[in-house]
């Protein structure tokens, strides 16, 4: 009776490393990059074939493709030179909202074996959005006994970039 348990126990976990070791195979690696929003189509974003190790001609034969978790293609592979880069203008603020991050996730599909690499594409926000006030003209009435270093509040400014109202002093 001990023998059987023992054998199932050691079947069991000797299914599970084989299940562990094809999944690790097939899911090698994550790599991620930064870019500044609002980059105009074509422009590189990083090298997919020196990153992933893959020679222009494995990246051409394996067909390397990738598939976005977001649902619009944002970027594409350039086969001839193994570089993913951008298909369509980004912005951040109609991607993310108001998010303090945003985060492109992305698969890198390679065929024959089946590759999966995980990609993160970070977009960074510009300065496109000046501050706005409310008013046009602000006038302050500063008396003569005023403290040198005294601050006056104003009115609170609207910027898109940050998404919240900012208090300028």
């Amino acid at each position: 009776m001990t023998k059987t348990i023992g054998y199932r126990g050691w079947r069991w976990k000797a299914v599970w490393w084989q299940r562990f070791f094809l999944l690790w195979t097939t899911i090698e690696a994550q790599t991620r990059y930064s870019i500044p929003e609002e980059l105009s189509p074509g422009s590189v974003v990083g090298n997919l074939a020196k990153d992933l190790g893959l020679s222009l001609a494995e990246i051409f034969d394996r067909k390397l493709r990738v598939a976005s978790e977001a649902g619009e293609q944002f970027f594409s592979v350039d086969a001839g030179k193994g570089e993913l880069v951008v298909n369509d203008r980004i912005d951040r603020e109609a991607l993310c909202g108001q998010s303090a991050s945003c985060v492109l996730p992305l698969q890198l599909v390679i065929e024959n074996p089946l590759h999966l690499h995980r990609l993160e594409v970070e977009i960074k926000d510009i300065n496109d959005n000046s501050p706005v006030f409310q008013a046009k003209e602000l006038s302050l009435k500063i008396a003569e006994s005023a403290a040198v270093g005294t601050r006056f509040l104003l009115e609170t400014a609207e910027d898109l970039d940050v998404g919240c109202p900012c208090c300028l002093w």
